[in-house]
């Protein structure tokens, strides 16, 4: 037995085998990339560092593409610092008809709302752009793909008539791909109406609606408020129309027109007046503002 045993053993210390192994150590847990610290671009397949996409404007450092742009980013965007102030944020959905699909109503909007932290697709309010005050309003593509229910209607169309009283520019930013929300039948589609109206009161007392389009607007939205602007822009690549072109193809049995529906399809056909890429935006508008209110 060797020193180094006899110590062992006189300590009371346990004694292993001359020959045992060497315990084995725990096998180290890879690190893994944390997800959505990266987004591919659809466009160019490029890999985009989430802060860095964030900071060019959510537009892809390669090719340019033009991100989704939630709700509070696209205020902070194009409004001056601090300057909205929010109308009607308390306004909040129901469910007249009971509607189920795959889930009931009530819970999809329970989810919607805490997975966005919005109370629906629509925020309306009062802001500046370069110190030029005017009424804002926008649709989000991340409550239900933006669709138009009562509540977006009712904001909206408050909001127009704000912009009336107060005689102000009227900015609404698009961003909806769902149009009209089945899940509320024809109190969802009577908003088309209801919002149209008030443009047109409006647009008889000499306001000024400049309406934007982005990715994508369709169906409802696109065929109310979306396209009765006195001016309408369109960020570029944008998908604008009522229904999408899959389903037109597989109703006219044709193929469709390259880039048909695309901004740039309906500028040459004289739907949209201007494409303006995002970091334009803000100086464009207020350009026209500037303008058309002399």
């Amino acid at each position: 037995m060797d020193a180094d045993a006899v110590n062992a053993t006189e300590n009371g210390l346990p004694q292993s085998p001359p020959d045992a192994p060497a315990p084995l150590k725990e096998p180290r847990k890879k690190r893994g990339v944390p997800e959505g610290l990266w987004i591919r671009c659809e466009r160019c397949q490029a890999p985009n560092f989430r802060k860095h996409l964030e900071q060019n404007l959510n537009l892809c450092l390669e090719c340019g593409h033009h991100f989704y742009v939630p709700a509070k980013l696209r205020i902070a965007q194009l409004l001056d610092a601090d300057s909205f102030e929010e109308w009607f944020p308390n306004l909040m959905p129901v469910d007249p008809l009971g509607f189920t699909d795959k889930k009931a109503y009530k819970v999809r909007l329970v989810e919607e709302q805490k997975k966005t932290g919005m109370n629906d697709a629509c925020v309306v309010g009062k802001g500046y752009m370069r110190g030029r005050p005017l009424v804002f309003g926008l649709t989000d593509s991340s409550f239900i793909m933006g669709s138009m229910g009562s509540v977006v209607g009712e904001k909206l169309t408050r909001a127009i008539e704000e912009a009336t009283k107060q005689k102000l520019p009227l900015l609404i930013i698009s961003g909806s791909g769902g149009g009209a929300r089945m899940h509320e039948g024809i109190f969802s589609l009577m908003q088309m109406g209801k919002v149209s109206a008030a443009l047109a009161r409006y647009h008889e007392c000499g306001g000024l609606y400049i309406s934007v389009l982005t990715n994508p607007t369709m169906g409802g939205v696109a065929a109310s408020f979306a396209s009765l602007g006195d001016i309408v822009i369109a960020e570029p690549e944008a998908l604008i129309g009522f229904a999408g072109p899959r389903v037109i193809e597989a109703t006219v049995k044709q193929k469709l027109p390259e880039g048909f529906q695309k901004s740039e399809f309906l500028l040459k056909k004289g739907f949209v007046d201007r494409i303006i890429p995002r970091p334009e935006l803000r100086t464009e508008i207020s350009r026209i503002i500037d303008y058309c209110t002399r």
